[in-house]
């Protein structure tokens, strides 16, 4: 049962959470964005909260743990490797002259994706110890 809120903690993030700080004048209806940047973001967006609904039903209906986290992991994981790359593409983590929050000097946009990820890869764990 931990392994499935573990996961399901990690979905949230990103299928709920996530939109609900992205859908605003920082960036799906920022006026200094080009439309077709808005339209990656939403695409986006909805992209990961089909994804958090698919992963929610494995864990729930299918107890697919390991797929479900495996799908977290791909989403959060693109997230850190976009921040961890940025400076080759002209990327920035938080919104310029936004409101940026941190934790032991650390972003809060960084911090975020990690821990999902470490629920992610704790929910497996657990999971494939269960399974056999």
């Amino acid at each position: 049962m931990f392994a499935r809120l573990l996961v399901t903690f990690g979905l949230l993030i990103f299928g709920l959470l996530l939109p609900l700080l992205e859908i605003g004048d920082t960036h799906v209806f920022n006026p200094d964005w080009p439309p077709h940047a808005r339209l990656h973001e939403v695409w986006q967006l909805v992209t990961n909260s089909s994804l958090a609904i698919m992963g929610l039903w494995l864990v729930w209906a299918r107890g697919r743990i390991i797929m479900a986290g495996a799908i977290g992991l791909c989403v959060m994981g693109g997230v850190v490797i976009a921040h961890l790359i940025e400076a080759r593409y002209g990327g920035a983590l938080v919104y310029s002259g936004g409101p940026s929050l941190a934790l032991f000097g650390i972003s809060a946009a960084f911090l975020i994706p990690l821990a999902a990820m470490s629920s992610f890869v704790l929910a497996m764990i657990l999971g494939r110890r269960s399974a056999g």
